[in-house]
């Protein structure tokens, strides 16, 4: 009889073991759930046409003190049909305004988008004055000239999803929950040296990034050939008269 009590008394004890083994897994997944805040990535476009601004805003959703000494890049990737004037960077770099690097560090402004190649920009971020653990950064972003389009004249040039990189001085617990992959990149604009970057996985808050940008019609082209012919000749024809009429002519004899 105590032989059968006990195999009795066995199973709840299985069962009493597997209900505090759930319990301490899932007291501890709520524990780290609340100790890792989520970062949120906010991108805006601003201005109209072919030469806008991007704005990206990453919250680090942490109140440790030691977020004071981490820096935030994001890396943008851009599409064949946007690209960034190395020359724009350089100004505002000496104006302290925005901090990126281009890779690669040569760009074909004058190249139309069905031969331009992506491009990837590595924008260093500012404090957000009007945020503890905020860091934002504007991206001046220009427009390629797409192929004409055969009815609405707008082509798409969608932004794809960037990385967003954190560099702390000192380890905090919020770096170690966030912590996805380590890569290397410049430290700084003006330090070339390396250092150790945790790409980090985060929100998106609004949806992807989609610029229409102008184009032609197909069935505009004979029309602005036979006009830009046209204009062209005239023109020519207008300044080979002027030189004709006041130019001043001398024969060169060679001796």
């Amino acid at each position: 009889m105590q032989s059968q009590w006990k195999k009795r008394v066995f199973p709840w004890k299985g069962i009493l073991a597997f209900r505090i083994s759930w319990l301490v897994c899932t007291t501890g997944n709520l524990y780290v759930q609340a100790t890792c805040p989520d970062i949120t990535v906010t991108r805006q476009l601003l201005k109209e046409g072919f030469h806008r601004d991007l704005l990206s805003k990453v919250e680090l959703g942490a109140v440790d003190e030691a977020i004071g000494g981490c820096t935030v890049a994001i890396k943008e990737h851009l599409p064949t049909g946007l690209y960034v004037d190395p020359y724009e960077l350089t100004a505002l770099q000496q104006h302290n305004l925005t901090e990126a690097l281009l890779i690669p560090d040569t760009v074909d402004v004058e190249s139309p988008e069905y031969l331009a190649t992506e491009l990837a920009i590595l924008v260093y971020m500012k404090p957000d004055p009007q945020c503890a653990h905020c860091f934002r950064a504007t991206l001046p972003v220009h427009c390629r000239y797409h192929r004409p389009t055969e009815d609405d004249g707008e082509a798409l040039a969608v932004l794809k999803s960037p990385d967003i990189l954190i560099h702390c001085h000192k380890s905090f617990p919020s770096i170690e929950c966030w912590k996805h992959s380590e890569v290397e990149a410049p430290c700084s604009v003006r330090n070339e040296r390396t250092c150790h970057w945790n790409s980090v996985k985060y929100k998106l808050v609004n949806n992807e990034v989609i610029l229409q940008v102008p184009a032609g019609l197909k069935q505009h082209g004979p029309l602005v050939c036979v006009v830009t012919l046209l204009t062209t000749v005239l023109c020519s024809s207008l300044v080979l008269a002027a030189v004709c009429k006041h130019g001043h002519f001398s024969l060169v004899h060679c001796s």
